[in-house]
């Protein structure tokens, strides 16, 4: 039998499992193999033999998943629509800086390279993975399935190590400390809807566990 703990007093119910079965899940830890039974939500299954967190039913985890991901994509207009950063120097330089110029100044001052992996990695996949988490969550929240959503979802998973808001946002906090020297800099608009996206990101993948998803997709194509 897996082991689970409840996180709330509250009758709840699981997510569905896909007709047929027994279903089983392995312990990513010690590899041990087990039944892989519904839990409640608000609850997680764990390894009998090690105690690690087999999978769990988070509380409202499409609606969450989904609202995230809505607003990773309201904050990437944001993002793209004010100035990332405002530069100040002497002799009356004034200057505004937000992503999509960025890597267009990267391509034309000689790092095509560079510039095109700032627009992928930080415009495009951050695009992808919130759009793509709304398409296959939102139809589910109703019990049904879009079209092409179990191909979108497998590309969710093997994309998501490529999302990489967060590292671009470390990059420029260093950055800032060679600028400072030679400008004075202030966060825009722009820096702090990044900042909360990066939040909203990790909010919206880690609202529903992998193996919830895949057996909600078989159910509703059931």
């Amino acid at each position: 039998m897996i082991k689970s703990f409840s996180r709330t007093r509250r009758a709840l119910y699981p997510w569905p499992k896909p007709p047929g079965g027994p279903h089983y899940s392995v312990c990513h830890f010690c590899d041990t193999l087990h039944e892989a039974t519904p839990v409640p939500e608000g609850t997680a299954a764990r390894c009998k033999c090690c105690d690690a967190v087999l999978y769990q039913n988070r509380h409202a985890s499409l609606v969450r998943a989904t609202a995230f991901s809505l607003t990773s994509l309201i904050l990437m207009v944001i993002v793209h629509y004010f100035p990332f950063l405002i530069m100040d120097a002497d002799g009356g330089f004034h200057g505004n800086l937000n992503l999509t110029s960025a890597s267009g100044a990267l391509i034309r001052e000689g790092s095509p390279i560079l510039g095109i992996a700032l627009a992928v990695f930080t415009i495009i996949a951050p695009i992808g993975m919130a759009s793509g988490l709304i398409y296959v969550c939102g139809p589910l929240m109703f019990g049904r399935v879009a079209p092409g959503a179990v191909r979108v979802a497998k590309w969710l998973n093997k994309t998501e190590p490529w999302n990489m808001v967060e590292v671009f946002l470390l990059g420029v906090l260093v950055s800032l400390l060679k600028l400072a020297k030679v400008a004075e800099v202030h966060f825009g608009m722009g820096f702090w809807a990044f900042a909360a996206l990066m939040f909203c990101m990790a909010a919206a993948i880690a609202s529903i566990d992998r193996n919830e998803l895949w057996d909600r997709l078989e159910v509703a194509k059931a």
